[in-house]
C-alpha cells in the first residue's frame, strides 16, 4: 500500500500500512503453559528494548513464489483468504507467519513426512542454522529450501487468533495476523543476536508481574495477545481455545494522551475511545 494522497493541503500523508504475521509459539513448561518471547535490539527504530513474539512484514516471496504451492499442505489460498475475511492472498500470512519464525527464532514449523523437523543432532543443528542466515539475508527463498530438504509446510498446524491494526500516530504501522503454534520438539528456539538480543519461554502470568515493575517491556497489542493464556493451563487447552474462535474482528485501537502527557491506547468501548478516534495524532508523530 502506498502513501494515500493528503485530504487538506499542507497535511502530513498517512503512514503506510504494512501487512504483517506473528507467531505465539507455546509449550508445557514444568509449571505451567509457557510462552517464547524475544528482546529487540535497544537500537531498534522500531519498539526497541520490548518483548515481542517472533514476525514481520509480509514479503513479496510469501504470495508471489511459485514453489509455495509445492510446500505447503494443509492449508490454500482460498481457504485462508476465508478464514481471515480477504478476497485472495490471505495464504501468504501464514507463509510469512513460518518464515518469520525461522528467521527470528529458529524455529521451522515444517515437516519430513509425519513429524516435524528435528535439529536434535549436531549435523542437522548447523546445516539448518546455515539455511537460517541465508533465508535472513535473502540468498535462499523458504519454499526452495523445503523442496531442498524435502520438507512440507502444514499450515493448518498455525491457529489464527487475532488481527490488530496499528493506529495513526506512529511512524510504523502494520495490518498484523496473530496465530500460536506449539514448538516442534527437537526445536529450541534462540533470538538472532541482531533484530533480538535476548529470548525466553516464560508464564503469560509472570510476564505481565514483570512488566509491572518494569523489567519486561510489552507493547499493547503483545500484552492483550498474552491475556487468553493466563486462563489456562496447557497447550492443549489454549488450541481448542483457538480452535472455536469465529468471526475474528480487526481491532484498531486509538491513541490519546492524558492530561499528565501519558500516551493511552484505548479499544472500543474504552472511556474516550470515540473521540481519541476522531482527533487521531498527526500521522507519523509518534515513535
Amino acid at each position: 500500500m502506498t502513501d494515500a494522497d493528503a485530504t487538506d493541503a499542507g497535511a502530513p500523508a498517512e503512514t503506510p500500512l504494512r501487512q504483517a504475521a506473528t507467531v505465539m509459539l507455546v509449550r508445557d513448561g514444568t509449571d505451567g503453559l509457557e510462552v517464547f518471547m524475544l528482546r529487540r535490539n535497544p537500537r531498534s527504530e522500531f519498539v526497541p528494548g520490548q518483548f515481542v513474539f517472533p514476525g514481520g512484514a509480509v514479503d513479496a516471496e510469501d504470495r508471489d513464489d511459485p514453489g509455495l504451492e509445492a510446500v505447503c499442505i494443509g492449508l490454500d489460498d482460498a481457504t485462508a483468504s476465508r478464514r481471515i475475511d480477504v478476497d485472495h492472498g490471505g495464504l501468504a500470512y501464514w507463509v510469512a507467519a513460518v518464515r518469520e519464525c525461522f528467521e527470528e527464532a529458529g524455529v521451522l514449523l515444517a515437516r519430513n513426512g509425519a513429524d516435524y523437523v528435528s535439529f536434535d543432532d549436531r549435523e542437522t543443528a548447523q546445516r539448518f542454522g546455515t539455511l537460517r542466515r541465508q533465508v535472513y539475508d535473502g540468498e535462499l527463498r523458504l519454499a526452495q529450501m523445503c523442496l531442498d530438504e524435502g520438507l512440507v509446510l502444514e499450515l493448518d498446524d498455525l491457529r489464527y487468533v487475532s488481527h490488530w491494526i496499528t493506529p495513526v500516530g506512529p511512524t510504523r504501522r502494520f495490518d498484523t495476523r496473530f496465530f500460536m503454534a506449539h514448538v516442534p520438539e527437537g526445536q529450541e528456539p534462540l533470538h538472532d543476536g541482531s533484530e533480538t538480543v535476548e529470548s525466553t519461554w516464560i508464564r503469560p502470568a509472570d510476564a505481565f508481574e514483570q512488566h509491572a515493575d518494569g523489567s519486561f517491556m510489552m507493547i499493547f497489542p503483545t500484552m492483550k495477545n498474552l491475556e487468553p493464556m493466563l486462563k489456562v493451563d496447557t497447550v492443549a487447552d489454549l488450541l481448542a481455545w483457538a480452535d472455536e474462535l469465529e468471526d475474528i474482528p480487526a481491532l484498531l485501537p486509538a491513541i490519546a494522551v492524558s492530561p499528565e502527557g501519558e500516551v493511552l491506547t484505548l479499544l472500543p468501548g474504552d472511556e474516550g475511545f470515540e473521540e481519541a478516534s476522531a482527533n487521531p495524532p498527526p500521522p507519523g508523530s509518534m515513535p
